[in-house]
């Protein structure tokens, strides 16, 4: 059973969000490196819910009247993405109230809060590549000079990937990625990020 059987299955196929039943795909929540992809990490979502997750600027506050009843959902990746709407909408007042009665384990609130959107614009802290291109957890960065890895003879080449970053919350030049199996801190001004695949 592939992972869009898997989701069928679990949602009755239905979007996990809004219940429509049309025009569903899956929804990887990010960033992967912390907890998303797979069954666990990713839910079935419709059209008009990937595209309003995907698009922060057009957010349509009335269509996400249903987090009142997803926000209910056993599943850990609904949950997330529930609570990282709701934290994003949460200047429209019921939002707020919301996200008072919903309650997440802390793993789960440690990876919701990955997203930024709980703080407000002067909070959030911008990391950026090289080049100024802004940077997510998730994605995916190449080496733009050697990088001596700290307490080790491990040299890190220009040129090597590093796939899904997390970014730390409290540096804007700093982001984590593994360099083969070692976990290392990288300034963001030795990287640049990688385009993404359609």
């Amino acid at each position: 059973m592939n992972l869009q059987q898997e989701l069928e299955l679990r949602s009755g196929n239905k979007c996990e969000l809004c219940t429509v039943s049309n025009n569903l795909s899956i929804y990887e929540v990010k960033p992967t490196s912390t907890g998303g992809g797979g069954v666990d990490g990713s839910l079935l979502v419709c059209e008009t819910c990937f595209d309003q997750i995907n698009n922060t600027d057009d957010i349509d506050a009335n269509h996400w009247r249903c987090l009142n009843d997803s926000m209910w959902s056993e599943f850990r990746a609904v949950k997330v993405v529930v609570w990282r709407l709701l934290s994003r909408l949460r200047n429209e007042g019921w939002p707020k109230d919301l996200l008072d009665m919903m309650y997440l384990e802390d793993d789960d609130l440690r990876f919701a809060k990955e997203s930024g959107d709980h703080l407000d614009e002067s909070e959030k802290i911008i990391h950026r590549d090289a080049n100024g291109a802004i940077l997510q957890a998730g994605d995916n960065v190449v080496l733009i000079k050697d990088l001596k890895v700290k307490g080790s003879s491990l040299v890190a080449k220009q040129g090597t990937a590093v796939r899904r970053i997390s970014l730390d919350h409290e540096n804007a030049k700093y982001i984590e990625g593994k360099v083969g199996p070692t976990q290392i801190v990288i300034i963001t001004d030795y990287v640049k990020k990688m385009p993404e695949k359609d």
